[in-house]
């Protein structure tokens, strides 16, 4: 049994061989169904990973204030766009005054620029450095680790010291052989002294997280006054089981800041760490299931493609059919014969359009740096829906060929 199987098998091959051509675009065609699967869901996948990281950094005890919610619903074309102030230096200040819910520290930070040029003795940077101004807590509450040196600190602060922390990116610029605690930078004609060094975040979509300064936010204040600064608040609670009632008391005391009687809605936005990673998880679900229509459409033309070729070659070989059955041949062994060609066109397919589904996945992360993770669940259903394509394409040909009459093929032309 197991040597009329392997003879079958060397057969299918041969088979194979002999319309190469053919073999070639029939392989290709299964293959883009499955390279649309894999590459779709690779890059989908580090799409997720990059921004999940990123938020769990941060701690799911965080909680934030900005102008607006993190997703804004669409408004009708009728209504009008409601404009939230923006979160001003007075709103930051009353807020870090009045709060004083246990455990928690309030980080208060504002982007100065995001094209600064950094200088330090004869070496400059591009004007692309991001300079923040920031109080103590802002290190530690935005999830950033120091890889050497130390943080900004109270001190620093409350005397609107002239230090800064940077990042690594920026360190590897200006100190590619120094160690650049202790040294001093120069940002818009004011000189810094560095005192700390970020691990490296690496960058999303572009932007890069490790090529900017923190500063203490008063010396940022006195660098960067342009009147319309918005001013972000993060709150971070140290004990998980007391984040709801932080939160509330804290939404309680901002909007008795903003002015707002009880039945106004509020004018910004407040989101958790952990609300941004359910929101990205309700994102990328959609777009695995578009991922899956848009495979599932070409997969299914790959399958009537492959059976159509598989029928064209059962009619070109009736004559090799009828030769089989008149020397012996069962109609199960010829169905065996045809159904391992199909099953290995599908298989090589599969191995090809997994092949190419990963690069392209891999390409797509390296050109926008995400988080690329061997997509090994997208490969299995790659290589199950391969097999299932030949199952179903191959099925009905190899019927047909077994039932073929031998003496009405041995006359076919």
């Amino acid at each position: 049994m197991f040597s009329l199987a392997k003879e079958n098998i060397r057969i299918a091959f041969d088979s194979i061989k002999s319309q190469l051509l053919r073999t070639i675009l029939t392989v290709l065609i299964i293959a883009i169904g499955i390279m649309a699967l894999v590459g779709i869901l690779s890059g989908v996948s580090a799409l997720e990973n990059t921004i999940s990281s990123n938020f769990s950094s941060m701690g799911s005890n965080t909680f934030n204030f900005q102008r607006y919610e993190f997703t804004a619903q669409r408004q009708s074309s009728r209504e009008r766009q409601k404009i939230n102030p923006i979160i001003d230096y007075r709103d930051v200040k009353d807020f870090e005054d009045n709060y004083n819910f246990p455990f928690t520290n309030v980080a208060v930070s504002f982007y100065g620029t995001s094209t600064a040029e950094v200088k330090y003795e004869n070496k400059k940077t591009d004007p692309e450095v991001a300079v923040l101004g920031a109080n103590e807590y802002y290190i530690e509450n935005s999830g950033l680790d120091i890889e050497f040196g130390r943080s900004l600190n109270v001190f620093d602060i409350e005397n609107s010291n002239s230090v800064c922390v940077i990042g690594s990116d920026l360190q590897k610029a200006l100190f590619p052989v120094e160690n650049p605690v202790g040294k001093t930078i120069n940002i818009r004609g004011s000189k810094f002294k560095v005192i700390g060094v970020l691990k490296e975040k690496g960058a999303t979509f572009g932007n890069n997280q490790d090529l900017r300064v923190i500063m203490p936010i008063q010396k940022a204040r006195s660098i960067f006054t342009n009147a319309n600064i918005n001013y972000s608040l993060s709150v971070k609670v140290d004990k998980t089981d007391m984040l709801e009632a932080a939160q509330d008391d804290a939404i309680l005391i901002f909007r008795n800041i903003r002015g707002l009687n009880p039945i106004e809605k509020n004018d910004f936005g407040i989101e958790r760490s952990d609300d941004l990673l359910n929101q990205v998880a309700q994102q990328t679900l959609a777009l695995y299931i578009a991922a899956w229509i848009i495979s599932i459409i070409t997969i299914f033309g790959s399958t009537i493609a492959l059976m159509n070729i598989m029928l064209v070659s059962v009619s070109e070989r009736t004559r090799e059919i009828g030769v089989r059955k008149a020397l012996g041949a069962k109609s199960k062994t010829i169905a065996f014969q045809f159904f391992m060609e199909t099953v290995i066109i599908g298989q090589l397919g599969g191995i090809l359009g997994i092949t190419l589904g990963i690069l392209i996945g891999w390409g797509v992360s390296s050109k926008f740096d995400l988080e690329f993770a061997t997509p090994w669940f997208a490969m299995f259903c790659a290589v199950a829906i391969a097999f299932l394509v030949a199952i179903i394409s191959g099925l009905f040909p190899a019927i047909k060929a077994s039932k073929l009459d031998p003496i009405e093929s041995l006359r076919y032309e």
